[in-house]
């Protein structure tokens, strides 16, 4: 009965033969096409303009594509300077007409250069995809470029000659470029996957924000800069705290007070009378620390399952003697740098306190430009994602020693492996939904907690903040990054996620690849793939590289290997692009098609569906 319930629905839709018909043979071509291409970054923490260029460069597929279709066309300098219009049309446009670059020709030219490479980029995809993705102002006009074809008398070819002159004619050749370039753009990239960390370090998150907000396909698996953000904007003060804090270490307080309009006034001021200083930036940020402490231990006594009593260390302060103790050990400490603490009771805040967390608390919660990012943080993101067979996370899976799950004990329940993590989602989303405590008390752990799967490590940041002794200050890492390398282990962890593809693969972010000192990202006999490179400029001594891009279209995967970038102003001034170096992580034995991802999974399920109302129609009338 349901399924006739359902075949009886399906009927409204395709309400002839002939119409079911066309629908089955239609999908049926879809899943017989080339699989799109998926872009997978990590890690961007606020480096809006080498992002940006990335975007728009399609992390050098762009460049590919253009060498591909004009090797014998063009030199490598006219590539260039396509390339580079591609990327910036409207800049680049203004920069030569400056320079009385632009004539006629050029555009006729250049215009003709810019469908040739659409022609050649929309061939693995149905005409319906494309017209979808074309830009609305031109649609009619591109679509029938698009589709030239050579008759006998040429009649198609002077038609679409004309419709160019026409363009010019009409000094409406800027807007066409721009145009032509977005749907390059878009149909060189059909999906995108942020694999964690956008905010944090860099100082333009709010414009990657916004920039991602536009963009036509994508998903997000968060990170632990990204969860703390969202913590904050959900009411958390304590990560609200963390927030304030980091932004100060990093001199990034533009994106609060400007993007954000949360002030940091009443802040300033506190610390101008308490910390001993000359620099207000420094004043702050000893301030907020302070208070961090104090709310970090806070949330520490009310959740004793998380286990991080070890980070209680403001009672262990020994004014008198300019020491504090952890563990078996004294270390040294400037007792100056702690005017606030109470001695009944160190975690106290003063009222002075009090009132700066819930002044800021009301302006995280109230920025309606950061209350618009985080939602779409929600909207777009998740813990984890399985995408056409790949496991994505950004942080870890938490294990011990013998490589097996490890996760975290609630109310008498202990959370392991996938069921972790969905516990983790439930929590996340809980904070947003009903600002529980315990599920903003949670978004803090997940930030920093000693098994949160997205930290991943025993983090030491008052150890870091106020003692020189770097032995106090290491930082262990959970088992999972050692025991990552093991394909046995691997091969669990995607068994754990409903995984046991041979293409199946686990990509990583969170901890940048050292390959200055020869570390690879492909691990565990390519089983597992790390993609971050290093993107923020704080890591670039540090990784010998800015970053990586991994591809996956339907030969195989290859990871880009990006340099750092130096400005977009250089980018169109002298044509200069991110210098990538491509390497092959997997060649697939046949090409990857549409019916081999997911979307196929769902078409191929509904042309069955189909074929059972194509039935229903030969042997009774529904």
């Amino acid at each position: 009965m349901d399924e006739e319930k359902y075949l009886k629905l399906l009927k409204e839709k395709f309400p002839t033969k002939q119409s079911l018909c066309r629908e089955i043979i239609n999908l049926n071509a879809i899943l017989n096409l080339p699989k799109g291409t998926e872009h997978f970054m990590s890690d961007l923490h606020g480096e809006y303009e080498a992002f940006y260029h990335i975007v728009n460069n399609c992390s050098g597929v762009i460049k590919e594509k253009v060498a591909l279709v004009f090797t014998d066309q063009l030199t490598e300098l006219e590539q260039k300077d396509l390339c580079t219009l591609i990327y910036y049309p409207k800049e680049k446009l203004e920069l030569l007409r400056s320079k009385r670059n632009l004539s006629p020709d050029w555009y006729r030219m250049t215009l003709t250069e810019l469908i040739e490479l659409s022609k050649f980029l929309s061939s693995k995809y149905t005409r319906s995809k494309v017209r979808k993705a074309l830009p609305a102002d031109f649609s009619y006009i591109i679509d029938e470029l698009l589709h030239a074809q050579k008759d006998e008398d040429d009649n198609q070819v002077l038609y679409h000659r004309k419709i160019i002159d026409t363009i010019i004619e009409l000094n409406n050749a800027d807007e066409f470029i721009e145009a032509l370039a977005v749907l390059i753009k878009r149909l060189a990239v059909d999906h995108l996957h942020i694999v964690g960390d956008i905010y944090d370090r860099g100082p333009s998150a709010d414009r990657i924000m916004e920039l991602l907000m536009q963009y036509h396909s994508l998903d997000i698996e968060w990170g632990n800069h990204d969860i703390l953000w969202m913590g904050a904007a959900c009411g958390s003060r304590t990560c609200v705290a963390n927030v304030v804090r980091n932004n100060l270490k990093y001199g990034n307080t533009e994106i609060l007070e400007r993007s954000y309009g949360i002030s940091l006034r009443k802040l300033y001021l506190f610390s101008e009378h308490f910390y001993p200083s000359d620099q207000p930036g420094k004043r702050a940020f000893h301030a907020i620390s302070v208070i961090l402490f104090k709310l970090e231990a806070q949330v520490i006594r009310r959740h004793p399952e998380y286990q991080m009593e070890e980070h209680l260390h403001l009672e262990q302060i020994c004014p008198e003697q300019g020491v504090i103790r952890i563990g078996e050990k004294e270390y040294p400490i400037d007792a100056g740098l702690f005017p606030t603490l109470g001695k009944d009771d160190p975690y106290a805040l003063t009222r002075e306190e009090k009132d700066i967390v819930e002044e800021l608390a009301i302006s995280f919660q109230s920025s309606q430009i950061l209350q618009k990012h985080i939602q779409f943080l929600y909207d777009k993101g998740t813990m984890y994602r399985i995408y056409n067979q790949n496991l994505l996370f950004h942080g870890c899976i938490p294990m011990d020693e013998d490589g097996n799950f490890e996760g975290v004990t609630i109310k008498g329940r202990t959370y392991k492996g996938r069921e972790y993590l969905d516990y983790a989602e439930q929590q996340v989303r809980m904070a947003r939904s009903a600002g529980t405590q315990d599920a903003l008390d949670f978004m803090w752990y997940l930030w920093c907690g000693r098994k949160s799967p997205l930290s991943g490590r025993n983090v030491k940041l008052f150890e870091k903040t106020y003692i020189k002794d770097e032995a106090a200050c290491v930082e262990e890492k959970d088992s999972y990054f050692q025991q990552y390398r093991n394909e046995k282990v691997c091969n669990m962890i995607l068994r754990e996620f409903g995984l046991y593809s041979e293409r199946s693969h686990i990509i990583n972010g969170h901890t940048p690849v050292l390959t200055m000192k020869g570390e690879q990202p492909i691990r565990a006999g390519g089983r597992l793939i790390v993609i971050d490179g290093g993107f923020c400029r704080e890591y670039h001594k540090k990784t010998g590289i800015a970053g990586y891009t991994l591809i996956f279209n339907s030969h195989g995967l290859r990871l880009k290997e990006h340099k750092p970038f130096e400005s977009i102003h250089q980018a169109l001034d002298n044509n200069e692009d991110i210098e990538s170096t491509s390497f092959t992580v997997e060649t697939e034995a046949e090409r990857v098609m549409v019916r081999n991802t997911d979307i196929g999974e769902k078409l191929q399920e509904e042309i069955q569906d189909l074929k059972k109302l194509l039935d229903s129609y030969d042997r009774y009338v529904i």
